[in-house]
């Protein structure tokens, strides 16, 4: 197996977009047995309303994933801002693991830093106060406890508000703080980092000021959504990649 590492977020999987749910199961077919590792940076479901959801998506993904563990790589799942649910029990039926976000990973280019992304975004006052709500152990015990139903019926409500919200807001509101990204790389020693959640894919190189290392070493790398396209970042043989690709033949 090679020392080769693959990354994805934001593939929003649901039933009403088969397309995504196919590129996916492509993508694995593909990359099966060729790989050290897959991470998935959080926001693989459009919604997870709890472990205890029998859904055939969540069924089909769960297989395809194993599939792949199977074939010898490693599985790494991190929460996004719509999955954040997700728990050990499904991460153990995908044969995957889940991680911490941040979470500092070793990789032919030494140290890298991943994340979801979402906490970066410290413009967005508001997101960021609904993120600290639901990322309370406590309140989401007390989801959990709800009947299925009930949870249900909270998403579709808060997912109404959210895009009400966010077609309300600037676009520059929604992506990261350059102060936040600064701030958090020096917090955790790092000059890369590497994330998703803000469906901007690009290669940012990092000033001085914004890195605890050389300009020439520092990079902010942001991981495509899943959508007209997938998309995936791989790092190999001491380089990193960003490329996209047709969901279906």
């Amino acid at each position: 197996m090679s020392d080769r590492l693959l990354f994805i977020s934001d593939l929003h999987l649901q039933e009403s977009r088969p397309d995504i749910t196919e590129g996916l199961l492509r993508f694995l077919k593909r990359e099966q047995g060729h790989c050290e590792a897959l991470y998935i940076l959080g926001d693989l479901f459009e919604v997870w309303l709890g472990d205890d959801c029998d859904e055939t998506l969540a069924d089909t993904v769960g297989a395809a994933l194993t599939e792949f563990s199977k074939a010898g790589s490693s599985i790494y799942l991190m929460h996004g801002n719509r999955d954040f649910l997700l728990g050990d029990s499904y991460a153990h039926r995908c044969g995957a693991t889940l991680l911490a976000d941040p979470c500092v990973i070793q990789t032919s280019l030494g140290e890298v830093l991943i994340s979801h992304g979402d906490s970066l975004c410290t413009d967005d006052v508001e997101y960021q106060a609904f993120r600290s709500q639901v990322r309370d152990p406590a309140w989401q015990q007390a989801f959990l406890d709800q009947p299925l139903a009930a949870r249900k019926a909270f998403a579709e409500q808060a997912r109404t508000e959210s895009k009400e919200a966010t077609a309300n807001k600037a676009m520059a509101i929604m992506d990261v703080n350059q102060a936040a990204v600064s701030r958090f790389l020096e917090e955790h020693g790092q000059s890369r980092l590497l994330h998703g959640h803000t469906h901007r894919p690009a290669r940012h190189s990092l000033s001085s000021g914004e890195s605890a290392s050389k300009p020439e070493d520092a990079w902010r790398l942001v991981l495509g959504d899943w959508d007209t396209q997938g998309w995936c970042a791989e790092i190999t043989d001491g380089e990193i990649q960003l490329r996209n690709f047709a969901l279906t033949e």
